[in-house]
């Protein structure tokens, strides 16, 4: 009978395999495809034809006028608001990976929240707010990087999807 031995080599590729699939998880109930992070566009979101459509913010140095909603695709970025204008945030998650309650840290003063007009799914995280003073705010959210697993000895892991704009109110 022959004996078997792991290597360290094996190990560690095996390791890395796991971290990997645990990140490309698809068919976990996300809207998108099942991307971990979605890439930040380029273009600013487009105006929803709602009535609640949030108003154009001013142009300023180093951001982007608001012209729609914000969504998990926007992490990352600078955005402008005139004051008196709305926005809204929708992030879109699951059961296994939901967002945390969105906050708002900085120049809290500059917005107000306002009531948000719709009921979200679980894992789902949302909020608008009206401008009303100029200053700079960062709104924030987290939610697990995988889905807990659903069996004893499943693969998990402890990393965390962050979400986070720069909102400049003028």
């Amino acid at each position: 009978m022959r004996r078997t031995t792991f290597h360290r080599t094996s190990l560690a590729a095996a390791s890395l395999l796991l971290l990997a699939a645990c990140g490309s998880q698809s068919g976990s109930g996300d809207k998108g495809g099942g991307e971990v992070s979605p890439k930040p566009t380029t273009t600013p979101t487009p105006a929803s034809a709602s009535p609640s459509a949030p108003a154009t913010g001013g142009s300023s140095a180093g951001c982007t006028p608001l012209t729609g909603e914000l969504t998990a695709a926007d992490s990352g970025r600078a955005f402008c608001l005139a004051k008196d204008g709305t926005l809204r945030v929708t992030l879109t998650g699951s059961e296994q990976r939901p967002w945390k309650k969105i906050a708002a840290a900085g120049d809290t003063g500059a917005l107000k929240e306002i009531n948000y007009g719709i009921m979200l799914r679980g894992g789902d995280a949302g909020s608008a707010y009206r401008a009303v003073a100029p200053g700079t705010v960062t709104l924030s959210s987290t939610r697990p990087l995988c889905a807990q697993p659903t069996a004893p000895g499943g693969v998990s892991c402890k990393g965390i999807q962050e979400w986070r704009v720069i909102l400049k109110v003028s």
